[in-house]
């Protein structure tokens, strides 16, 4: 085995080194693993880690990330993210969604791409098109066209030349009036519980509080060894969140496998896993 692409959704560390761990036995070599960002607009393909070099994963400081700010740490505790590699076959910018202005160095943003595998447009939907496929660069840096730049609706930043990414932006919780990346959340989560996690962001009295579901496996237990289970995980993930993110969780969901509702490539549908809970339709486990 030369080459695995992994992509889709953000890369997780917690998830290559499981699958690295799970193929070790069969002398499955990391280098082969090659995390990659890319989507249909792109032709795929925007950015992957070189051939022959192993998964890259850096710390950056937790409490800076949610300001927008990602700076590399070497402390415990930092937020573990993986390297999509150094963007060299087309261009790459991190810009302010709202002022179509480049974005530094270090500074999260929306990642713009441009090059000859950017699509021209969605198939007779001209508007779709003038939104995504259009994009114009406000002063953009020497080096760097105007235009047309796709605009890819995710998250993310360069550091030291790598491309890194937070998420969609559309999906960013906003909770105590900072910005937090649910991938990171649910990341934090499956270090204690591997299963399908979403993590959401519920308006309750004006404010927002933050909502975790997560799926469990039932087991050939008493019910009260069920709930001693249940209630382990429940506090594990809450000092975890807590430790982590700084990020108190107003309600923990413990559900059955599949509860969560996903696309058909696996992908959370996050807004029906807040009508879902509005709602009070998710059946818990210790209910």
């Amino acid at each position: 085995m030369h080459g695995i692409l992994n992509g889709s959704e953000r890369v997780q560390p917690v998830t290559l080194k499981r699958f690295i761990d799970r193929f070790a036995p069969f002398n499955l070599d990391p280098k082969a693993i090659r995390p990659s960002y890319g989507m249909a607009e792109a032709t795929v393909y925007v950015a992957t880690r070189k051939a022959g070099q192993p998964p890259k994963i850096v710390q950056f400081d937790p409490q800076k990330l949610p300001d927008g700010q990602a700076e590399r740490t070497e402390s415990d505790g930092g937020t573990p993210l993986v390297s999509y590699g150094i963007v060299d076959t087309q261009l790459v910018r991190i810009v302010d969604p709202d002022t179509g202005i480049e974005r530094p160095a270090g500074t999260i943003g929306e990642i713009w791409v441009h090059g000859d595998n950017v699509a021209i447009g969605y198939w007779q939907k001209p508007e779709a098109t003038e939104r995504t496929f259009s994009a114009t660069i406000v002063n953009p840096s020497e080096g760097t066209p105007a235009g047309p730049w796709l605009r890819t609706g995710d998250s993310g930043f360069l550091s030291e030349g790598e491309l890194f990414i937070m998420g969609r932006i559309k999906d960013l919780l906003i909770v105590y009036g900072r910005n937090h990346s649910p991938d990171d959340i649910e990341a934090t989560i499956q270090t204690i519980s591997p299963g399908r996690c979403a993590a959401i962001a519920v308006s309750e009295h004006g404010a927002e509080k933050l909502v975790a579901i997560i799926e469990l496996k039932k087991k050939d237990e008493s019910d009260d060894e069920a709930a001693e289970r249940l209630g382990f995980v429940k506090r594990e993930v809450t000092s975890a969140i807590s430790k982590s993110r700084g990020l108190s969780v107003a309600d923990l969901v413990l559900v059955s496998p599949g509860s969560i509702p996903i696309t058909t490539s696996g992908k959370i549908r996050r807004a029906q896993c807040v009508e879902l809970y509005r709602q009070d339709e998710f059946t818990r486990l210790d209910a």
